[in-house]
């Protein structure tokens, strides 16, 4: 700092001389004391006046604890537990398909042209530069993983897994090998079991998926891209999702995924998802994906529903689905205001399908779905999957909502027969082989064809009557000439039955047709 003064005259007089002095003295060690205390304060703020209290940058080191444990318990939070109960009990699936090569011959086209158009004779068969195999070649058709569920060898995987297989090769953790029989699938859930000869094998207990919460962490176990034996983490972050993945020709898919952020990728599918007390909750089976590898959103089926498609193809070969006969809509602000409801959450029944189980409980079209056997339902896919748990015949509670007043009803469920008896493995196999769903006809439509017996094609899909031409709603009255009251007749007409088959009966409009296909 600087301070430039101007020249003083002095005074002749010697104390005024003095008393100026003496003024200009104190202005001057003023001026410097008030100089150097700002420069002090200045200096000290610029040294202490950005930095943080220390309360603010350190921190006492605290263990992290679940919130969904309780406060007495200080677990430090680690996956290490779960991994290790589950990664052994995890399998590697890969499946192998039989093909024939054939050695195709050059044909050249004129004579084709003459061949086909002109009745030219078949040419003899040229010698081969390679020979034609006889015994079909085998060769890797996909890969994926699947979990064991009992010391025994009983293992669930996804339908999609093995689809179109002719060989299931299962890999165990700790490099074994073995081929797996098909004990059954379920193409409406996308599951399905397998068995290999072993004991004493590992294996994951059930967990209870309907207790997981949002925001839980969770692993999934499998072996994404033939990497065998890879976990990872995430959190729940929705349940009861329908992504419309499952395609299932009856109508009869069942969608109420667990969607999680832990990576899932191709060869994932059938593994294990599971709670950190290393417990299944679901079995990984999907991913929403533009690139085909993760990113971001997993899908798994929920454990409490896998549980039943698993004792169902265990117990009966097959899966016993009860069904309710509704068509339902989610309810949302806008259905609810379009058909003047008050009530937001819950299904609305849009139809209400006749001798259906729904029709015998007295339920009707524009009732409202609140709950099932005290589970709230919000959504379609909460109602198809709390209803896929039970088989025909079982009796579930519901409660709904009718012109603003809280009902409640029982309902006996039925399969999709329309009756309560359990399907018989052999009957649904043939009537797959025959691509229909065969059902009794409604007692009006005989009475108005003037029927005393038959039996109608309610659904059809790809299969020997498809190919035939044969239309869904046709009655069937005679295979082969004999009378058919049930899909039984039908069955015994045709088990040892080779060759040409014909079919008669009538169409709802009264109209008689006759079918002919091989057998």
């Amino acid at each position: 700092i600087t301070i430039e003064f101007n020249s003083i005259r002095f005074s002749r007089c010697k104390l005024k001389n003095k008393k100026i002095m003496n003024k200009k003295s104190q202005f001057i060690g003023l001026f410097l004391a008030s100089v150097f205390g700002g420069s002090i304060a200045l200096a000290g703020f610029l040294y202490f006046g950005n930095k943080p209290n220390v309360y603010q940058t350190i921190q006492t080191e605290q263990p992290i604890v679940l919130s969904n444990l309780s406060a007495s318990n200080n677990a430090s939070f680690n996956f290490v537990e779960a991994a290790n109960k589950s990664m052994s009990a995890v399998v590697h699936i890969k499946t192998y398909q039989e093909v024939r090569y054939q050695q195709q011959q050059y044909i050249d086209p004129l004579e084709y042209y003459f061949r086909e158009f002109f009745g030219h004779p078949q040419r003899p068969q040229q010698p081969q530069q390679k020979p034609q195999s006889s015994e079909p070649q085998e060769q890797p058709l996909g890969f994926g993983s699947g979990v064991i569920l009992s010391e025994d060898g009983f293992i669930v995987s996804n339908n999609h897994v093995i689809d179109g297989a002719d060989k299931i090769e299962i890999v165990l953790d700790d490099k074994r090998s073995y081929i797996a029989e098909v004990i059954g699938t379920d193409p409406t859930t996308d599951l399905s079991l397998l068995k290999i000869n072993e004991k004493d094998l590992p294996f994951i207990n059930y967990g209870n998926s309907d207790a997981i919460q949002i925001g839980e962490w969770v692993l999934a176990v499998g072996n994404p891209f033939n990497l065998t034996s890879t976990v990872t983490a995430g959190i729940v972050s929705a349940k009861a999702r329908n992504i419309n993945i499952i395609k299932d020709k009856t109508g009869m898919g069942i969608e109420s995924f667990i969607q999680t952020d832990a990576a899932v990728n191709p060869g994932n599918s059938g593994g294990a998802l599971v709670n950190l007390n290393g417990d299944l909750i679901g079995i990984n089976t999907a991913i929403q994906s533009k690139t085909g590898s993760f990113t971001g959103y997993a899908f798994a089926i929920p454990s409490e529903l896998v549980k039943k498609v698993v004792t169902d193809l265990k117990d009966y070969g097959i899966v016993q689905r009860g069904l309710l006969g509704v068509k339902i809509i989610t309810l949302d602000a806008e259905l609810a205001q379009e058909k003047g409801i008050e009530q937001l959450n819950g299904v609305y029944l849009d139809e209400v399908i006749k001798n259906s189980a729904a029709d015998d409980a007295k339920l009707e079209k524009g009732d409202v779905i609140i709950a099932i056997n005290n589970v709230k339902i919000k959504s379609s896919s909460e109602l198809q999957e709390q209803v896929a748990r039970f088989r025909p015949g079982n009796k579930i509670a519901i409660d709904y909502i009718r012109e603003g007043k809280l009902q409640k009803t029982e309902v006996i469920l039925k399969n999709k027969n329309g009756n309560t008896e359990v399907i018989n493995k052999e009957v649904a196999e043939f009537t797959a082989t025959l691509g229909a769903e065969l059902t009794t006809p409604k007692k009006e439509i005989l009475k108005k064809l003037n029927l005393k017996n038959g039996i109608e094609v309610s659904t059809i899909s790809r299969g020997k009557l498809f190919n035939a031409g044969i239309k869904e709603g046709f009655i069937i009255t005679k295979v082969d000439n004999k009378i058919v009251e049930n899909i039984d007749d039908i069955k015994k007409i045709l088990e040892n039955k080779k060759g040409g088959i014909m079919i008669e009966g009538y169409y709802p409009s009264g109209q008689r047709a006759y079918y002919a296909f091989e057998w």
